[in-house]
């Protein structure tokens, strides 16, 4: 019997061969760590941000969009402290010139060792202590010879202008959060919002990972949903509380389930100086746990630093209570990749249909918003094309349609099941009919998931499709 296990490398293999990712700058060998969206893929992300903002911009009261530059003044990122603090360690295998992440090569070790180490609160000390007294092995030489940590400043520089100068050093944002933050007055003046409110953004960032890696799970270049949450500063924890509520529903919604999803409380050593409380959303990918969604209490910390730094006023009047103050923030940060990954994890399945035949079919149970087309048109026969095609044009002002006239039905059945097509409508003679009958002006939908079928007029077709793919 044909070993139905998910791993990443079926997942990854599923997603090269039908077009959801591809290696970037594949016909050159590729570029480490880049990937690029094929054209299912760049459906079901654009899904993955359509939902988000529907859910976080649309359907909630509190909450307004920007789309800020991803080339901001550099002051910027003195202001927020990434520039002297946005590091990783660095560490060197003497034997092969292998670089890693000293925590993530602690990290590796403690996971495989089952050791109840809290390795994101270990200061740099004591990582090189941890890998001289165990002797942790280099992934790739074996050997346990390392030089000292130095750290590793993850932001991309640049130059704006024509010359390449210390006084046109530029970044690319490593978060996109900083540019909710310097337009905070902006949006609430022009706006006339009053606490608490939110401003949601989805946008590129990029960060010089040392060891990235797991397909799309750590990448450099990689788009982020934020939402900072602006609140009274007695307030916060209990948006807190309701952001991660929030946002813990919204991957329910979306099919996550329970026993792939916890959430893990930051330790008081483990929180940033600047943080009251963090949660991390975890997702139990084929290599593990990784984290996926991180809420966190920033407090007031950032719209001090850059009042501080820019010298702007950025205080909120309070009208009830006539006074002043710098508001408290509440940060769900989430990657879109990740999301993206963690909902192809989810959907990937290899049902057994007939276990004596060894015929098994791979599905992905994506939910329909989610899903990069919605149903697909199959006629049964080419020669039904031009009536599927009219079906096809009529659905496609709705939604993504596919269509297909190649191969056996069952085949084209599989096909769908395989890039996760909700709904399969087949055109057959009965539909058009011929000289000697007329037609039945009527289609037979498929159901991805149960592969039921059922018979229904053309004209009913949209209605019945819109109840089912309601998000």
């Amino acid at each position: 019997m044909k070993n139905t296990e998910k791993t990443m490398e079926k997942i990854v293999a599923l997603c090269k061969n039908r077009g959801f990712v591809f290696p970037g700058s594949e016909i050159y060998g590729g570029l480490a760590n880049s990937w690029d969206y094929g054209p299912l893929g760049v459906e079901m992300k654009n899904n993955v941000k359509r939902a988000w903002w529907k859910k976080f911009v649309q359907e909630n009261p509190y909450n307004v969009g920007l789309d800020s530059a991803i080339l901001m003044n550099p002051q910027v990122w003195v202001a927020s402290g990434h520039v002297s603090t946005f590091n990783d360690p660095l560490i060197d295998c003497k034997a092969c010139k292998m670089r890693h992440r000293a925590d993530k090569l602690v990290e590796s070790y403690v996971q495989e060792h089952g050791m109840d180490v809290n390795v994101e609160a270990m200061t740099q000390e004591e990582l090189v202590a941890f890998i001289r007294d165990n002797q942790v092995p280099c992934p790739g030489c074996g050997k346990s010879d390392f030089t000292d940590i130095r750290k590793f400043n993850l932001m991309f520089k640049t130059h704006q202008g024509a010359t390449e100068d210390t006084a046109n050093e530029v970044y690319l944002r490593p978060e996109t959060a900083q540019g909710i933050f310097v337009n905070f007055p902006a949006i609430q003046r022009t706006t006339r919002r009053k606490l608490p409110f939110g401003v949601c953004q989805i946008g590129k960032s990029f960060r010089n990972e040392i060891t990235p890696g797991n397909f799309i799970f750590r990448i450099r270049e990689f788009e982020q949903m934020e939402l900072e949450f602006f609140c009274k500063p007695d307030t916060d924890l209990e948006w807190f509380q309701y952001w991660r509520t929030y946002c813990h529903d919204w991957l329910k919604g979306l099919n996550i389930k329970e026993e792939n999803l916890r959430l893990r409380d930051h330790e008081p050593e483990e929180l940033s100086f600047y943080s009251k409380a963090t949660t991390d959303f975890e997702y139990l990918f084929p290599f593990g746990w990784g984290e996926l969604w991180g809420v966190a209490d920033r407090t007031n910390y950032d719209l001090t630093q850059h009042q501080e730094h820019s010298g702007q006023d950025l205080t909120y009047f309070d009208q009830g209570k006539n006074e002043h103050y710098i508001p408290y923030v509440v940060e769900p940060s989430l990657g879109a990749d990740r999301m993206t990954l963690a909902l192809l994890v989810e959907a990937y399945d290899e049902e057994v249909v007939d276990a004596e035949k060894n015929d098994v079919r791979t599905v992905m149970r994506f939910h329909p918003a989610i899903a990069p087309f919605k149903c697909a048109v199959l006629p049964l026969s080419k020669k039904l094309s031009e009536k599927a095609r009219e079906i096809q044009a009529e659905l496609s002002k709705d939604w993504m349609v596919d269509f297909d006239d190649t191969g056996s039905i069952g085949k084209r059945y599989r096909r769908e099941d395989e890039i996760g097509t909700p709904y399969c409508i087949t055109v057959d003679f009965d539909t058009v009919g011929d000289a000697d009958k007329a037609g039945d002006n009527c289609v037979t939908v498929r159901d991805r998931d149960t592969m039921e079928q059922v018979r229904l007029p053309i004209d009913q077709l949209k209605s019945y499709l819109a109840e089912k793919l309601a998000y």
